[in-house]
């Protein structure tokens, strides 16, 4: 029990973190759909890999009708995920999200064939994926990356790098484009 409300702190702490506009753990707590999704997603994940599928699938569904954003049980997610004004995000089976990745609204994390393997994306650590993007297939996003508003993203993205555009087009980060979108001072 201590963990699980150890987690809930994690996650509007990380909140926070993210979003100027987060006021304070109960409202955000209430209102945020991204955390909704998040926490009903560990259930349905902790019911998939016990085997109970059914149970598992029916819990995501109804998160999706609630709160539009739609992850399958089966994929993986680390900590510190945050998923910001979520509506239309859909992320795949075997998606596997690393630790303080950022998601905005829009962001497809699927695949490009309809067998049984490995067919969406692995998303390292501390990768900030902006609105409409679409990362495709089996591919890797590398720690550090960054994904550009409506990229559609169907190769390898090397750690520290931008990819941008419809194919996506890395180039390394430079220094100055790593300041957290909440630094007040980024808009000045």
């Amino acid at each position: 029990m201590l963990s699980f409300v150890k987690m809930i702190r994690e996650d509007l702490a990380n909140a926070r973190d993210h979003d100027p506009a987060a006021r304070g753990d109960v409202e955000n707590a209430i209102v945020y759909s991204g955390l909704h999704a998040i926490w009903a997603h560990r259930v349905a994940n902790r019911l998939w890999r016990a085997g109970l599928r059914g149970p598992a699938r029916i819990l995501a569904q109804g998160t999706r009708f609630l709160t539009g954003i739609e992850i399958h049980p089966g994929a993986t997610i680390g900590r510190r995920f945050f998923i910001d004004h979520g509506m239309g995000i859909v992320i795949g089976e075997t998606a596997e999200i690393g630790e303080g990745v950022m998601l905005y609204h829009g962001v497809t994390l699927g695949g490009q064939v309809l067998t049984q393997t490995k067919r969406h994306p692995t998303i390292e650590d501390n990768v900030t994926i902006g609105a409409g993007a679409k990362v495709l297939g089996p591919i890797t996003i590398g720690a550090g990356s960054a994904i550009g508003a409506n990229a559609v993203v169907t190769k390898d993205v090397p750690a520290e790098h931008i990819a941008v555009g419809i194919p996506a087009v890395a180039r390394p980060r430079r220094r100055e484009e790593h300041v957290k979108l909440v630094d007040p001072d980024y808009y000045i």
